[in-house]
Formats: structure tokens, sequence, C-alpha cells
């Protein structure tokens, strides 16, 4: 038999232990986007690079989140059409069409070494949003300075809103 204090003891560290876990942070994943602009950046490289299209999905977006974030079962996307007809909500994204997207995406930004060159906010925007410049390389061809535009979502994290895959695509 267990006394009343000894029992109260081990309530008492169970509690702790339930406490302290709680307390404790998990590690970004790396398939998500991150709270820093180049973390995403490069978050989005490697995915592009694997083929990882959802990761690459959760990394791209807008200030209401990733295209992931915006993928919906067909009744909320309904509601959703509707909504971005009178332009109060944004359009669903079927998973065919994301995947379709990013795939085309990571085939043309398929690398062998990348560098991030730079970083700059871009003026005139209503959430903050910046500019990076990343160099490229694919075999024996390079290119320079293809901007990636991210955008501070609504819960932090900064996500690939427009790429200048133009830079790469048309080669001169």
């Amino acid at each position: 038999m267990v006394s009343s204090s000894a029992g109260r003891g081990a309530a008492a560290l169970l509690f702790l232990a339930l406490a302290s876990a709680g307390c404790a942070s998990t590690p970004a994943s790396p398939r998500m986007a991150a709270s820093q602009p180049m973390v995403s950046v490069e978050r989005f490289l490697q995915a592009a690079n694997t083929g990882d299209l959802e990761a690459m999905g959760n990394i791209f977006g807008n200030r209401s989140g990733s295209m992931v974030d915006r993928m919906g079962n067909p009744l909320s996307c309904g509601f959703k059409r509707m909504g971005s007809w009178i332009r109060v909500s944004d359009r669903c994204v079927t998973r065919p069409e994301m995947e379709l997207r990013m795939n085309v995406i990571a085939l043309i930004l398929r690398h062998d070494i990348y560098r991030v060159r730079n970083e700059a906010p871009v003026p005139g925007r209503q959430s903050p949003t910046v500019r990076i410049g990343v160099d490229i390389d694919q075999g024996r061809e390079r290119f320079t300075d293809v901007p990636f535009v991210l955008v501070q979502a609504r819960d932090g994290r900064w996500l690939v809103e427009q790429i200048g895959l133009e830079r790469i695509t048309q080669r001169e």
C-alpha cells in the first residue's frame, strides 16, 4: 500500500514532467516556411531539387497562407469560390493544380549550386515583403540574381510569393 504523502509526491512529479514537456519547443520542419525569409528560400530550393512538391506547396503562397493551406474539400471550396467572385476570399487550390504548378517550378529551378546574393525590403506593400536575389548554377550555366519575392503571412511565416523564372527560361 502506498502512503498518501508518497502518492502526492508521485502526482507532483508527474505534473512537473507533463508541464515541462509542454514547454519544450518542437524544431521547425524543413518542409515548412520559416520565420526568416532567407531560410524559406533555402528550404524552397532544396525541396525543388528533391522534387518534394508538398514541401514546395507549404512554402509557396501569399499573405493568406500557403498553397497547401488553401486546399480544401469540395464543399468548403464551393463557398470559397463564391467568395472569390466578390473578392472576400481566395479561391481554393486543388491538389492536382498545386502539384502541377510546383512540378513546373521544380523543373525550372533544379540546380547544382545556389548562392543567396542579397535581401531588400519591397516598398509599398501592405504586408512585410522582401526580395531575395539568388544565383543559380545549372551545369555550365549560371543565372544571376533570380528574384524571389517573399511575403510574411498572417501567422508570421515567410512564403515565396513570386519567382522571376524568366531569368532562367529566357536564356540570352
